[in-house]
């Protein structure tokens, strides 16, 4: 875990609870036969990995995984179906049903997450790099447009985010508080194709990906400190700063990512 994390900044948004536009698909390219099922696998089970989906977290439905991984349903029925195997998903029947990550992760999928991140590398590598300029832009539109409302709300969100306990609540406090910079922003434009870029780097987009308790520990409050500098330029209106801040901070995307390939390489 040394090294992990060095002194970059973390992520972007939009408004409150805002609801991303419709995408396509959240891969690069579409899956594709013979294998299929094989291939939807070990996506799923490399966004548990990286925690793109942490303990306890509820998987999208069938039909919204089926888009975003541009496939069939029933393709993803049984790619479920052995993650459920692999002791990785709990099936749960009835109102608030799903499939739901386990709370104790197996690592005996190891040897998948480190051959898909390996084939995903130049692709992810790309895609986190743009979403990171993408950040910096929006960052620096938020600090030219932000009203007084718009201070108001991301500062709340900068302090739910410090006061939200490890894990689930703290990676959705951070989604929120990013969607409020990209409301900021007032640039529906920008705020789509970073949407957009974003699920190419997370199926759980606009959600982060979150690593795991090891990545956690350093990256959540290391987090904290770049969103407050980052807000705090925002407000002050030095689009500059906003724009650097942001730009680093998207980076942590990439040092998360290489951590976990390498833990699942060895």
């Amino acid at each position: 875990m040394s090294g992990l994390i060095s002194t970059d900044v973390r992520r972007i948004a939009t408004a409150e609870p805002v609801s991303p536009p419709e995408r396509v698909s959240k891969l690069a390219t579409p899956l594709t036969t013979p294998s299929r099922v094989d291939d939807i696998e070990s996506r799923l089970v490399t966004a548990i990995a990286l925690g793109e989906y942490l303990p306890g977290s509820r998987l999208p439905a069938e039909r919204e995984l089926a888009a975003a991984l541009g496939t069939g349903r029933e393709s993803v029925r049984q790619a479920l179906a052995r993650l459920v195997e692999r002791g990785l998903l709990r099936t749960q029947r009835g109102r608030g049903g799903g499939s739901f990550v386990q709370d104790t992760i197996p690592t005996a999928s190891a040897d998948i997450v480190a051959r898909e991140l390996s084939d995903r590398w130049e692709s992810l590598r790309e895609n986190v790099i743009a979403v990171s300029l993408l950040q910096g832009t929006v960052a620096e539109a938020a600090a030219d447009n932000r009203t007084e409302a718009d201070m108001a709300v991301m500062r709340a969100h900068v302090i739910a985010y410090r006061d939200a306990p490890t894990g689930i609540a703290s990676q959705q406090a951070d989604s929120r508080l990013h969607l409020s910079i990209m409301a900021a922003a007032h640039n529906s434009a920008l705020r789509d194709v970073l949407l957009q870029l974003e699920s190419r780097v997370s199926l759980a987009a606009p959600t982060h990906i979150w690593g795991d308790l090891e990545t956690m520990s350093v990256m959540e409050p290391r987090a904290a400190r770049e969103h407050d500098a980052l807000v705090e330029a925002i407000c002050a209106g030095r689009r500059a700063d906003a724009g650097a801040i942001a730009r680093a901070h998207a980076l942590i995307d990439i040092e998360v990512i290489e951590d976990i390939r390498r833990r699942a390489g060895n």
